[in-house]
């Protein structure tokens, strides 16, 4: 399927213990990883490979980005072409064909009617450019006074200092502040009737009126934007219940409030469709997304946005000036186009989004087939995103930090977030694939 061959590759040395010391590595216990590297050399396809030559299947499309599998050709090649004839644009006051190519071929995937996009190098950036374009649209709109934003418990949207204070995780806030004044959350949607539940759940959609709530308590007039996951990924997996996304775009509708699909994890077919939207039927104002959209082969990120939106802020600006005081240096950026363009025509060409489709049955039941386990509190699943929860013993998240060192050690790569343990392999896996990581799961979890 166009995967690199390895063949003939040197192998490559592992670091010594002491050349483990200098890099300062992002949400991991360093202490402890320098004690006991687990460390890749390299990977291709549904796999990824350690120094000492072991094989580990890939249960997390790397941290939910690697779509098409590893270390696709078509996609190296194009970024190798690219940085040989355009390795760099200056974003601003000038532009590359790349840039305004991508931004057509990704609006052919978005809902009708979100076909301006904004490009950044992230999905955290991407969640500030997105709080940053609702706060400008009220503005010129003549409605200055909305500043308040919504978010969700339990809710991931990136680790800049905005996302930072939409996310309802307590330990990506407990150390930095609030991040930002002026930011409510409602309630989680993970129910305890909703336990065992695959795809959406019937329970919970009566949690979507907290906004309306909210809207009494501190005035729909006063809420910029409501920022959620379709699916909540990076906590646990948390589906919407039925109706419960409809639910809050009728309430924002009726206030006048922006409503943000964050779809960094669940755009790009995750959720077996285009993006969440599709996948549940609702369309927001503004998409975030990140991940796939390159395959993880280079940084990016973007904000689709209502075209009423973009007209909105431009048409308010100057005849002959800036618009928007926003943007990144590497906005943009023509080798992370290159790959994007490429990841465009492998999800054509293989019917990415539709293998996904066709594969989430088949993956849920077998996700869903470890609840005999023990030790197994919980399994939640929709499209090709999953979580199991195991029981907590000891400090919170001590247990699911340990599956994954011993899922490791057993030839598997997964996430854990607390004690759920996260499993979105690629896009192109097969049954086989499938059953190979629930097998080795289960190896795991019988002994924990």
């Amino acid at each position: 399927m166009g995967h690199s061959d390895q063949a003939g590759t040197p192998p490559v040395a592992p670091p010594a213990q002491s050349q483990l010391q200098q890099f300062w590595m992002p949400f991991s216990p360093n202490k402890e990883f320098k004690r006991e590297p687990r460390l890749f050399e390299r990977a291709e396809g549904m796999y990824f490979y350690t120094p000492d030559g072991r094989q580990l299947i890939d249960a997390c499309a790397g941290l939910f980005c690697v779509a098409a599998g590893h270390c696709r050709r078509e996609i190296s090649e194009a970024v190798y072409r690219q940085l040989q004839t355009l390795d760099f644009a200056a974003p601003f006051l000038r532009g590359h064909a790349g840039a305004f190519e991508l931004a057509n071929r990704i609006v052919e995937y978005t809902p009708a009617g979100l076909n301006r996009v904004f490009f950044v190098n992230s999905g955290s950036e991407s969640v500030d450019t997105a709080m940053k374009i609702a706060l400008m649209v009220h503005r010129v709109r003549g409605q200055a006074q909305r500043q308040i934003f919504i978010s969700r418990e339990r809710a991931y949207h990136g680790v800049n200092m905005g996302g930072v204070a939409l996310g309802g995780m307590v330990n990506n806030r407990r150390a930095f502040g609030l991040g930002l004044a002026g930011v409510y959350h409602m309630r989680h949607t993970a129910l305890p009737e909703n336990r065992f539940v695959k795809g959406q759940p019937q329970s919970g959609v009566e949690l979507a009126d907290d906004l309306a709530r909210f809207c009494q308590l501190y005035g729909g007039e006063n809420i910029a934007a409501v920022f959620v996951e379709p699916t909540a990924g990076s906590c646990g997996c948390l589906p919407p219940p039925k109706g419960y996304l409809d639910r809050l775009r009728q309430i924002c509708d009726q206030n006048g409030i922006l409503l943000v699909f964050d779809e960094v994890i669940c755009g790009w077919g995750r959720m077996g469709a285009n993006f969440g939207a599709q996948a549940f039927g609702v369309t927001p104002d503004m998409i975030t997304m990140a991940k796939a959209l390159t395959n993880g082969a280079q940084p990016m990120g973007a904000v689709a946005v209502q075209q009423q939106i973009y007209d909105a802020i431009t048409d308010a600006g100057p005849e002959r000036g800036i618009e928007f005081f926003h943007g990144y240096t590497y906005s943009a950026h023509p080798a992370a186009c290159a790959a994007a363009l490429a990841m465009m025509d492998i999800i054509k060409k293989e019917r990415l989004i539709d293998r996904a489709r066709e594969m989430s049955s088949y993956f849920g039941e077998a996700v869903h087939s470890l609840r005999d386990l023990p030790v197994v509190q919980d399994i939640r699943s929709v499209g090709m995103l999953a979580a199991v929860e195991v029981a907590t013993v000891g400090s919170p998240g001590a247990r699911g930090h340990e599956a994954q060192k011993r899922l490791y050690d057993r030839g598997l790569h997964l996430k854990s977030t607390g004690e759920s343990l996260l499993i979105a392999p690629p896009l192109i896996a097969e049954k086989k694939h499938v059953d190979e990581i629930v097998d080795k799961l289960r190896e795991v979890l019988a002994v924990l």
